[in-house]
């Protein structure tokens, strides 16, 4: 078989696997919807069937809107989320520019310390973090959160934006010198544009963890004004008691912004993804 003939096999066959790790990936998120629907009895009595006339309820979404303030804690999910991958995205594509493009003293070192974020989980610096936010006086507060996620997505940022913009054309970067655009405007106009199924990649894989987190929000900013969407569903688990319907609505409304960022870049992101696949 010819190249020219293996490379639309390749790209077929790396699609294909990705619609079936999609279809998988998303048989949980189908499960939590439809049992969102249903009486708590019919949840614990048949999980994997649709409802209908007698299993259907509305009750945990009406107690999702009745008790906590479920539209404050979406915004301040979106708040924190939006801008920490907004500056994830700017200063992780400069930083990877800098690395690929210029090679001074260092810049291996310089690589690898960057990338050592994706190796040693954040988490375990807990404590010093925190003691750092109430030292700056910034405990519940969005911006802690914002910072602490931008710190957690740029090394994967980084690492896949800079394998991305090295393989942009050396002779367009020249040229552009050549036409007399600065560096700043060659990694706008030029650079940036060629490298957006990366970027897409780095904002679906960035959004997902900051969307999803319990931990810091818990730590850093756990009052009421402060809870994003996740900390706010955990007030119908109880010790003893949980309304299962109730935690089942939250999640199901959480899920949507991940599932429309996620049609939003799906093209970009499976061409982020499988660029290295099908050449």
């Amino acid at each position: 078989m010819s190249r020219a003939t293996q490379s639309p096999v390749r790209s077929i066959a790396a699609h294909a696997i990705l619609i079936l790790y999609t279809l998988i990936a998303l048989f949980p998120v189908v499960i939590i919807i439809i049992n969102s629907f249903k009486t708590k009895a019919a949840i614990f009595r048949s999980p994997l069937s649709l409802p209908n006339s007698e299993t259907f309820s509305l009750i945990g979404y009406q107690t999702v809107m009745t008790q906590g303030n479920f539209f404050l804690y979406f915004q301040n999910s979106m708040i924190v989320t939006v801008v920490a991958i907004a500056l994830v995205l700017i200063f992780g594509a400069m930083a990877a520019f800098a690395l690929s493009e210029y090679r001074f003293r260092g810049n291996t070192l310089m690589g690898l310390y960057l990338a050592l974020g994706i190796m040693i989980p954040i988490r375990l610096g807990t404590v010093s973090i925190l003691e750092l936010m109430v030292a700056s006086g910034l405990v519940n507060t969005l911006t802690s959160l914002i910072l602490v996620y931008t710190a957690q997505g740029l090394p994967l940022a980084i690492f896949i934006l800079s394998e991305f913009m090295g393989q942009v054309s050396k002779d367009l970067k020249d040229a552009g010198r050549m036409d007399g655009l600065s560096e700043y405007r060659i990694f706008f106009r030029l650079v940036l544009p060629l490298v957006r199924p990366a970027m897409a990649t780095v904002a679906v894989f960035t959004m997902i963890p900051i969307w999803n987190d319990l931990w810091f929000p818990l730590i850093l900013a756990p009052s009421e004004e402060t809870k994003t969407v996740t900390l706010g569903a955990q007030m119908f688990i109880g010790q003893y008691v949980t309304n299962w319907n109730a935690v089942l609505a939250a999640l199901s409304l959480a899920i949507l912004p991940v599932l429309i960022l996620y049609f939003i870049f799906s093209r970009q992101l499976i061409r982020g993804i499988t660029a290295g696949a099908v050449k």
